[in-house]
């Protein structure tokens, strides 16, 4: 922080493997940061830092300039943002709410809407890169709204993100965040296939994802979660219930277009044969337990 230099009060709502991690970035980049969690214990941490607890939604955008939310469905940002406690309803005018939560294209815009109606900004900001990215503050983060909005808060965001990108108006963001997860879900089929492949032909799967991890198919999702998936260590960056549910709005999305896209439902459906069998809350590389030699338990 430059001295002299006074800092909007941020509140930040939504505190999971990924939203404990980016509020920690902004506490030690220096802001004055209003929590509010569903569970107070998550919040722990970051309170013995000198974050301030608030047990009500309304109560963080009475205090707050900007505030950031990461929360889970969009069933819980409608709640959170047009509920009676909820942002809007409690926000300052010129404050500026921002959702990192991966949800509706159509609920970003009706909440830009409402919004603007009581003279508060939204920017629907959806972010990709998982835990290790919500740690690093090198997140991907897709911006619908406004651009002068946008560079009233970049400063925020570039504690948590190295990649920010406004992709047009309300609901753009959300769009291409769908865009990233129809990407991810065939990208990791792909993963998961090639390392089945390799230990059936005798090959020893991380000398493999030595040698392909350099080449074309390298990706984030071969790179970062094909050595987890070879140490059998299915711990969650990203939860299958999760992706789950980011494939569900992405297929809303496509029938609205009048497509199917082959490889998101074929996904799509693995995933939920998987937390059917109780793997939902597992980190999403356990798509390779499809491909056990033993049947699922």
């Amino acid at each position: 922080m430059k001295e002299g230099v006074t800092l909007p009060t941020v509140g930040f709502i939504g505190l999971g493997i990924m939203g404990g991690a980016m509020a920690g970035r902004l506490i030690a980049a220096g802001y004055s940061l209003h929590l509010y969690n569903r569970s107070r214990e998550k919040a722990a941490p970051l309170l013995a830092s000198g974050a301030k607890w608030h047990d009500t939604p309304g109560s963080v955008a009475a205090a707050s300039d900007v505030i950031a939310t990461i929360v889970g469905t969009p069933d819980d940002v409608r709640a959170l943002y047009l509920g009676s406690d909820g942002l809007i309803e409690h926000a300052k005018p010129g404050t500026v709410l921002i959702d990192m939560t991966t949800s509706s294209p159509a609920l970003a815009r009706e909440i830009a809407v409402k919004g603007a109606a009581r003279g508060v900004e939204v920017l629907d900001a959806p972010v990709s890169g998982g835990d290790v990215g919500a740690r690093d503050g090198r997140l991907s983060i897709m911006v619908g709204g406004g651009a002068e909005t946008l560079t009233r808060v970049e400063p925020i965001l570039r504690h948590l993100g190295a990649n920010i990108v406004l992709q047009g108006g309300p609901g753009a963001g959300q769009h291409t965040k769908l865009c990233n997860q129809i990407v991810i879900a065939s990208t990791l089929l792909g993963v998961c296939e090639g390392l089945a492949y390799a230990a059936r032909a005798g090959l020893d799967p991380q000398t493999v994802l030595n040698s392909i991890g350099g080449g074309a198919a390298g990706s984030f999702q071969l790179n970062n979660l094909g050595p987890r998936i070879v140490r059998g260590d299915y711990a969650p960056g990203f939860m299958i219930e999760h992706f789950i549910k980011d494939m569900r709005i992405a297929a809303e999305e496509t029938a609205q277009m009048g497509r199917e896209f082959a490889g998101l439902e074929l996904v799509r459906s693995m995933f939920r044969r998987l937390a059917e069998a109780g793997h939902a809350r597992s980190g999403t590389h356990a798509l390779s337990r499809m491909y056990d030699t033993e049947p699922l338990e």
